[in-house]
């Protein structure tokens, strides 16, 4: 009787550590499945189906880390160009700034304010010169947040007689504001944006 007792209890606990082994193996194999569903979901997130031309193509979106670079130094090429591409006309002067200033903050607004206060843009007025400016190349550190750079790029201001070219350096550094707007594309702002040198490559006047 002891002896069908003792194995009844050896039964029971073979049972019971084989339901806890049950139990554990479920446990993880319905662990193992969201995981994979959550990745798949992530997966199918990323990809983008475009219609060109009758046919559906697949694209895949990647992440914004990998256009970090690309991205900054587009934010800051539109920020130069809206800041130094400029006519010989007040109101198109005032819509190119006003685009640059939402790129940047109140160091640009101190660079503009200086302009204006020589008389820079008044003298673009009267002189009917236009200014162009064509970024060079943009060193730009990603290692460190903010992130610095600096710019590099040429000035042609352009009059019916002449065309003269400056060169032109400028740094700052740029960081993420968490929000895109129709102003502010990218999402970036520069900040303690200031003008290293700008000065004219031949004190000559090129012809154009």
């Amino acid at each position: 009787m002891f002896s069908q007792f003792k194995n009844i209890d050896t039964a029971f606990r073979h049972i019971k550590t084989f339901s806890i082994f049950l139990i554990l193996a479920n446990v993880l194999t319905i662990g193992f499945c969201i995981y994979k569903s959550y990745d798949m979901v992530n997966q199918a997130q990323n990809r983008v189906h475009i219609l060109y031309n009758g046919k559906v193509l697949e694209a895949i979106a990647s992440d914004r880390k990998s256009n970090l670079p690309v991205e900054l130094r587009d934010h800051i090429k539109t920020f130069h160009q809206l800041f130094f591409n400029l006519a010989p006309d007040d109101k198109a002067i005032q819509a190119n700034i006003s685009k640059a200033l939402y790129l940047a903050d109140e160091s640009a607004k101190k660079q503009y304010d200086n302009l204006k206060e020589s008389g820079y843009y008044n003298n673009l007025i009267s002189a009917n010169i236009s200014q162009d400016i064509e970024v060079d190349s943009i060193k730009l550190d990603v290692n460190a947040y903010p992130y610095a750079f600096t710019c590099y790029a040429t000035q042609k201001l352009v009059r019916s007689s002449s065309t003269v070219k400056r060169r032109l350096v400028s740094q700052g550094t740029i960081r993420d504001i968490k929000t895109q707007t129709d102003n502010n594309p990218h999402g970036f702002l520069i900040q303690g944006w200031e003008i290293l040198e700008n000065r004219d490559e031949d004190p000559k006047a090129i012809k154009p």
